[in-house]
């Protein structure tokens, strides 16, 4: 016992020894729930519980795996395929139990599963069938349409009875016919692995009660990330002894856009009555000013948890704000800091909200000669949206370039196949059919205007705007995901605005070339840039959380809807912040390209939260101003939590920090 106890501050034995009855772990940023978590799996077990009998449910594949070799060896036994059966993913557990009722739900028990691929590949080809154009609706518009009705618990009928529009029906239509073949082939999707389970826990009150006497201890990590359905197999699971014990934390609750529902973990003491409920509070990573700077950010939110945040780790150093010019200067802010600290660059990390931002620090990483590495993401140059564009580029400049052409000439589709082009290559024109050849010359003909525009002297921005309008490039990449269609055109936006700062499109496809050839990970010290998304779960010594401006965060598309959105950008920037263990600098840009031009952007609501003011009073704390090693002003003391390095000038309307204050008003400020 002593050894499942050691190292463990008072709240975290007391989720540890607590044993039976519900239990909700709120655990803080930083705060060791997944020590805490496997702690209590190890007490269990010493107490006589035996490892099959415990259901822990994970969100990841790495997640259970980290968590049962850290079992393993805290208990000293053999980390084989027999222990802990049923540690693993919601999706992975769901498979088990399939394989186990098979005949209850109408399936084999070699049936198929379907990935992503799969699926889109069957409603690709029922589609085909139903004569429906894929024009009129987008495959991948369909897909999620049909795992959205799957995880509400819509079938094909229902969601037919609901169709009001003509593309609406004929999502219904494929849906149904989806559904039938899907059956007929044994195979499920990823949607149905839960559903199915829900459906038979629902339906059949024996195999219910079989499965609740097997698992006598269910314990969920990352609680506040479960969605309906998976929140519904908890509940049918749960027995009568309830001995259940969620750990999580609502103040990091991001995905709300893939159905996770942060509510879940809010509700848990009126689904369980009882519940004793366990705050972790007591942060191993961060310093204290992080922790009060976060702390300020994430009470703004309404709905939300009661916690406190607090460190053994001292104060730290003060949270820096940094208001830039524009994104060029706020990635040259972040590369000259880098530069000059002497530290290994595996210490700093770049979060920032949409991957287009990386272009910028790719830029002036390259031009500081500063190795990075893009985390969950590809280099912005390699990014095929980008590199789709670029090849047209080339081939403006270059007719004779046949790694372009074959590229892109049936880029959007344009009925130019492969032996289409194999004659084009060989000069054999007047051998092309006919929808291919009047593709082909119309392809041509836009190469040949751009190609006159850019000796005239175009600038390479204009070439590009015109490029995608004359193909239709927007509607080209808008296939029916919402949100990828939108992070490409943001892409496509930032290669706009970077184009328009050349003279001619030589010289900015030769900045590109250089671009896209670089070493992105020259050796292992490197800079970490990554979405605040893909960072959820990791830490760094030195975090610059940038691009700090209304319309980017929060996004302009969570204003666009509720203030739950709002709070949950507000969520987005807390785990944000709550990655930096030592420093953390925060920054906005005055101004910055988006959506066609070049916008003016007030600073974001969030940088408020902190009481701080970028026009107001500048000396906050009365210690008065003190030049520091940037050349620029640094407003606060030693003693405050946080300085000001601005900079630009400006003022804002009167409203500015008003929940409904319009971001960008007609009538802009002037800056100095």
């Amino acid at each position: 016992m002593s050894k499942i106890l050691e190292g463990l501050n008072a709240a975290q034995q007391e989720a540890v020894q607590t044993l039976s009855g519900p239990v909700l772990i709120l655990a803080g940023a930083g705060s060791g729930k997944t020590k805490t978590l496997t702690h209590r799996i190890a007490n269990l077990i010493a107490n006589g519980v035996a490892p099959y009998e415990i259901l822990a449910l994970t969100f990841t594949n790495k997640a259970a795996r980290e968590m049962r070799e850290r079992l393993a060896g805290l208990l000293e036994m053999d980390n084989n395929f027999s222990f802990m059966p049923w540690m693993g993913t919601f999706h992975s557990i769901c498979v088990k139990i399939l394989r186990i009722e098979a005949e209850n739900v109408g399936l084999s028990k070699n049936f198929v599963i379907y990935d992503t691929d799969d699926r889109l590949a069957l409603i690709k080809r029922v589609m085909k069938e139903l004569h429906i154009n894929d024009k009129s609706v987008k495959p991948r518009a369909c897909e999620a349409a049909i795992s959205k009705a799957k995880n509400e618990g819509e079938d094909p009928d229902e969601m037919l009875a609901k169709a009001f529009y003509p593309n609406q029906k004929q999502i219904a239509e494929v849906y149904e016919r989806y559904e039938d073949m899907r059956m007929k082939a044994d195979a499920v999707d990823f949607d149905d692995l839960l559903v199915y389970v829900a459906k038979l826990f629902r339906r059949r009150t024996d195999i219910r009660a079989k499965w609740r006497r097997k698992f006598q201890h269910i314990l969920i990590d990352e609680y506040q990330d479960t969605n309906h359905i998976q929140y519904e197999i908890v509940k049918l699971l749960v027995n009568d002894q309830m001995n259940i014990c969620c750990v999580g934390d609502d103040w990091q609750s991001i995905y709300s856009w893939r159905g996770a529902d942060f509510t879940n973990i809010l509700n848990f003491e009126q689904d369980f009555p009882g519940a004793k409920v366990i705050k972790l509070e007591q942060n191993y990573r961060s310093t204290q000013n992080i922790l009060d700077a976060a702390q300020k950010v994430i009470t703004k939110n309404t709905q939300r948890s009661d916690k406190e945040l607090f460190t053994e780790i001292g104060k730290g150093a003060p949270v820096e704000i940094h208001g830039a010019r524009d994104e060029q200067d706020e990635a040259r802010y972040v590369a000259g800091i880098i530069k000059k600290s002497g530290r290994s660059l595996n210490d700093f990390a770049v979060l920032y909200r949409t991957n287009a931002q990386s272009q910028a620090f790719e830029k002036a990483f390259m031009e500081y000669r500063i190795p990075y590495k893009l985390v969950g993401g590809v280099r912005f140059y390699d990014r095929k949206e980008i590199r789709d564009i670029v090849a047209y580029l080339h081939l403006i400049v270059n007719p004779r370039d046949i790694i372009s052409f074959t590229r892109v000439v049936n880029v959007p589709a344009r009925g130019i196949g492969e032996k289409s082009v194999q004659k084009i290559l060989e000069g054999d024109i007047n051998g092309l059919t006919g929808k291919a050849a009047k593709a082909y010359l119309k392809f041509a003909d836009i190469l040949e205007e751009l190609r006159k525009k850019n000796a005239d002297g175009a600038n390479p921005a204009d070439i590009i705007e015109e490029l995608l309008r004359k193909i239709d490039y927007r509607g080209y990449i808008n296939d029916g995901d919402k949100l990828k269609a939108e992070e490409r055109n943001e892409n496509l936006t930032v290669l706009v605005g970077e184009a328009g700062a050349y003279a001619t499109l030589d010289e900015f496809l030769a900045d590109a070339a250089l671009m896209s050839s670089a070493d992105e990970e020259a050796g292992k010290n490197a800079v970490t840039l990554m979405t605040l998304h893909a960072a959820k779960g990791l830490e760094f010594p030195i975090v610059f959380l940038v691009g700090l401006e209304e319309g980017l965060l929060p996004h302009v598309r969570s204003m666009d809807e509720s203030a739950e959105d709002v709070e949950e950008e507000r969520r987005l920037a807390y785990v944000g912040m709550t990655r930096a263990m030592q420093e953390l600098f925060l920054s906005y840009a005055q101004s910055r390209f988006a959506y066609g031009g070049r916008s003016y952007n007030f600073p974001s609501r969030f940088l408020q939260d902190l009481g701080f003011d970028p026009y107001g009073s500048h000396d906050l704390d009365g210690d008065g101003f003190t030049n520091d090693d940037y050349g620029e002003e640094d407003f606060g003391g030693s003693d405050s939590l946080w300085t000001r390095k601005p900079s630009c000038r400006g003022s804002v309307p009167k409203n500015y920090g008003d929940e409904k204050y319009d971001p960008f008003p007609p009538d802009l400020p002037i800056y100095e």
